[in-house]
């Protein structure tokens, strides 16, 4: 475990924060000159050798000054980041982007991510709250003509899936509504897991009353059955990476934006955050093409009505202190629009 004295911490601290704002290798003359006590730039030489052979701080080779190394950043984050707080402006922008009429629960959620991203100008991500306690309000087989049926299943907290299937000729408009009756008779008013797994047990050899093969049917319920049991996944500011990478390799930008597509790649990424706010930086990340990224990770609390996770993805060279206290001053606005909008439902 490392240990730095008060002035090696009040340096390796400017160093971050004066990095991190210019981009520019920062050198004792000038780190001297801000530090909030009198010291000669040479005392401040050599405390800065002995951060850079501890592997806080690291020599470029294109300038005199230092840089903060992955394991000073870490150092900063743990020990020294102190989150600033979030200016009004941007309080202001995010209750009035959230307040807008939204239909649905994933509308709020695909927002989020578009305004963490519009008021950093990192990539951010939003994951909706796992709804396997949410219960089945509802089944209906809406016809659309030409033997395609739409399937829409809604949820006790408002939320709407549907998807869009063919039957054959051999199916007739009684058989559907049967199997509908059966599906509302016997599973509305159920948690969602409770549901999945009836439609792995008893549910198909009912379904198999009134559908000579009901395997179609039950794949369909099942898909939009699992759309909404699972966790929704948003991206906002995908392009954004690119103004913080330092790759001209296309190869690993497209192996990126590939990660980003796949929910399943990405919530491995982001892992089972804590209460707290979460930095991952560089290789402390699952995948290696985030290596010369930091993950900025918090968990938002609806209530009853589950966790979601928001994120930042970043350069290492981020300020953190602003992009950490913005995403907690951010997760508490989302969580009570969130908690409003459900209020209709629970009532």
């Amino acid at each position: 475990m490392i240990t730095l004295t008060d002035r090696q911490n009040m340096i390796l601290k400017a160093i971050v924060r004066d990095y991190t704002s210019s981009g520019v290798p920062v050198g004792s003359k000038a780190l001297a000159a801000q530090l909030p006590m009198h010291v000669s730039s040479a005392t401040v030489r050599n405390e800065m050798a002995a951060l850079e052979e501890l592997g806080l701080i690291a020599k470029t080779h294109s300038s005199s000054g230092r840089i903060p190394s992955v394991k000073g950043y870490r150092y900063y984050v743990d020990h020294l980041v102190q989150p600033d707080p979030i200016k009004a402006n941007d309080i202001d922008i995010i209750k009035s982007s959230l307040e807008g009429q939204f239909l649905k629960i994933d509308e709020i959620i695909e927002t989020s991510a578009k305004i963490l991203s519009n008021l950093t100008s990192y990539t951010a991500f939003s994951l909706k709250p796992e709804h396997k306690q949410s219960r089945l309000s509802g089944f209906r087989l809406v016809p659309l003509g030409k033997r395609q049926v739409m399937a829409v299943l809604v949820t006790d907290n408002g939320d709407v899936e549907s998807q869009t299937f063919n039957i054959t000729s051999k199916i007739t408009g009684d058989q559907l509504e049967a199997v509908v009756r059966l599906i509302n008779d016997q599973l509305v008013g159920k948690p969602l897991d409770e549901v999945l797994t009836a439609l792995k047990s008893d549910i198909p050899m009912q379904v198999a009353h009134y559908l000579q093969q009901p395997e179609g049917f039950l794949k369909i319920f099942g898909d939009v059955l699992t759309k909404a049991a699972q966790e929704r996944f948003y991206v906002g500011g995908r392009l954004n990476l690119l103004n913080f990478s330092d790759s001209n390799d296309v190869d690993e930008l497209k192996s990126l934006y590939t990660l980003m597509d796949h929910s399943d790649d990405m919530a491995d990424v982001l892992g089972q955050p804590t209460d707290h706010i979460q930095v991952k930086i560089g290789s402390e990340m699952t995948n290696d093409i985030l290596k010369d990224y930091s993950l900025i990770t918090a968990t938002y609390d609806a209530g009853n009505h589950g966790t979601g996770v928001i994120a930042l993805l970043g350069p290492t060279r981020m300020p953190y202190s602003r992009m950490i206290g913005l995403v907690g001053a951010f997760r508490q606005e989302l969580a009570q629009r969130l908690i409003d909008y459900y209020r209709y439902f629970d009532q």
